[in-house]
């Protein structure tokens, strides 16, 4: 047990200052600060104002908006869960050529933003496009009068972007499950006459459905998310709406009552994840488990299945990249690596950098918390504080805008009573407001990351420890830092690279003339020049690379636990 604090004011011991309660104390205000963007959203959209405006909303906004969206959830739901399960049951059930290096190379579409992803498509289907061209050239065709070519721009095109980019949550959840599979169970349904599609579709994909269903719920939560590839590519999704009533409209109550209805939609989704994970009609044994032998293909077979695995990381990783290359190779490096190309590098290290460091120690602090500390609500808590990521980055960012502007007003007002000067803006005006959202959306990461690390310490070594006059700050510091410095390593490098390419908190809550990678790319895209961007975006697209692989290695990243 840690020794109480004595109080200088009286004395006696002073409880509040233990180290597990200012864990528990962190934990409660890290949950706060993720409730507070729902609470301000839901007092701002049932202002008088905002009641005002909702019969325009509903007759005008909402159908066209709420239809889009519920179409591209439902048409990216249906593309990853295809292309996810598809490859990972080919990768863990069957050796063909190439399996080795594909089995990892099929999650590099995580590095891809689908907003850069989306634009390299536009321009590579484009009429000035490279494709368009060639055709002209052998066909002779002048115009598109003469001629058909698919254009992305359109719903159909956007949930086929959108899919290349995150089928490999659904393929990473799902392949962790398939490779558990026990050889008992296989050869029990092979001995009563399955075949390998009765195989898969009676024993391997229901006892799969709970990994599918978390991997698919992360896919339409980023999907959500989206706001430059709904844009660019014509979709008038729910997040674009929100956007566009907040800043084109100058509507913060009906932005703030279409957030709503998006929160809804988030909470369907959960539910629905939960239900599927808790109708699970199906266990893996946990001890000694013989895994199921990759069974050969056929010479056809296993070249098909090659082909099939190796499409996906083509289109979704490989081509934009190779695009992105040619166009960085084309364009003068100097004239590319400009003042305000560097300045926007910096800028997006500097504030990653930051937000990162302070999500990693509240995600470590949080997660100790639970793990030495004594109150009861710690483990609510700390689920509460892990639902950040299911907030939709505009909706985070209209939650707090309120409430952030009413502490500078606060500020402001108080420093002009006593100073007689105002400060301005200390959060909405210096980048504070971006590191905010980025801690309340990225927090699970780190979380999860963490937690994972410590589970893997057996309770009985902090028992050993105890009783050889450990206190908890002495198990934090000498035994669990070592033994999670990894997991917390690898959490870290992926919430840095989350806050680099994040576009719709950016875009909403970045001081002015303050610009990113990301924003520096919207912008040249949003006038038409986005080749202009190649090098922001080639740099976004090569600083994901890695960590999409070290989710490859891991089988199950951070990311897949903090979302499911």
């Amino acid at each position: 047990m840690s020794q109480a604090v004595i109080s200088p004011a009286n004395g006696r011991p002073s409880h509040l200052w233990r180290p597990s309660t200012r864990l528990a104390l962190l934990a409660a205000l890290a949950a706060a600060l993720v409730a507070l963007p729902v609470l301000s959203l839901g007092l701002t959209a049932l202002s008088r104002e905002a009641l005002a405006v909702w019969p325009h909303l509903t007759a005008n906004v909402l159908p066209a908006a709420l239809g889009d969206t519920l179409l591209l959830l439902a048409g990216v739901a249906v593309f990853c869960g295809i292309v996810g399960v598809g490859t990972a049951w080919l990768v863990t059930q069957h050796e063909f050529p190439g399996r080795k290096n594909l089995e990892w190379l099929l999650v590099l579409p995580l590095a891809m933003p689908t907003y850069i992803t989306a634009y390299v498509y536009v321009e590579i289907l484009g009429f000035q496009g490279p494709l368009q061209s060639l055709f002209r050239a052998l066909t002779g065709y002048r115009s598109l009068r003469d001629y058909w070519f698919p254009d992305p721009r359109n719903l159909t095109g956007a949930i086929l972007i959108l899919g290349l980019v995150l089928y490999p949550y659904v393929y990473l959840s799902v392949r962790a499950l398939f490779g558990m599979q026990s050889a008992a169970i296989v050869e029990s349904a092979r001995t009563l006459g399955a075949s390998r599609w009765t195989l898969f579709r009676r024993v391997a994909l229901p006892m799969a459905r709970p990994a599918l269903a978390a991997g698919l719920t992360l896919a339409l939560l980023e999907t959500l998310n989206d706001i430059g590839a709904s844009e660019y590519l014509g979709v008038r999704s729910l997040t674009l709406s929100v956007y566009t009533t907040w800043l084109n409209r100058s509507s913060l109550p009906g932005a703030a009552q279409i957030a709503c209805v998006m929160l809804l939609v988030v909470v369907g989704l959960i539910l629905v994840e939960m239900q599927s994970r808790g109708a699970r009609r199906f266990s893996l044994p946990v001890k000694r488990l013989r895994p199921v032998g990759r069974s050969p293909l056929p010479r056809g077979a296993a070249w098909a299945a090659s082909a099939a695995c190796a499409l996906p990381v083509l289109l979704g990783a490989i081509l934009p990249l190779a695009f992105l290359f040619g166009e960085f190779l084309r364009r003068d490096l100097i004239a590319q690596a400009d003042a305000a190309m560097l300045r926007s590098l910096a800028n997006t290290l500097a504030i990653s950098a930051a937000a990162t460091a302070i999500v990693v120690a509240v995600g470590v602090g949080v997660a100790a918390a639970v793990r030495l500390g004594r109150e009861p609500w710690l483990p609510a808590v700390a689920r509460l504080a892990s639902l950040g990521y299911a907030l939709p980055g505009t909706v985070l960012a209209l939650g707090l805008l309120v409430p952030l502007a009413a502490f500078d007003n606060l500020v402001a007002d108080a420093s002009r009573a006593v100073f007689g000067a105002s400060p301005g803006l200390l959060l909405l005006g210096s980048g504070a407001a971006l590191v905010i959202a980025y801690l309340v959306r990225f927090l699970s990461i780190a979380l999860a990351g963490t937690q994972s690390g410590l589970a893997r310490i057996s309770p009985r070594i902090d028992d050993a420890a105890r009783s050889l006059g450990a206190g908890r700050r002495e198990l934090l510091r000498r035994l669990h830092w070592p033994l999670t410095r990894p997991a917390i390593a690898a959490a870290a490098l992926l919430v840095f690279v989350d806050c680099m390419k994040e576009l719709p908190m950016t875009l909403l809550l970045r001081p002015l003339n303050f610009e990113t990678l990301a924003t520096q790319v919207y912008g040249h895209a949003s006038r038409g020049v986005f080749e202009d961007g190649a090098l922001a975006a080639l740099l976004i697209v090569l600083i994901g690379i890695y960590p999409a692989i070290m989710l490859a290695r891991a089988g199950n990243g951070e990311k897949l636990a903090a979302g499911s």
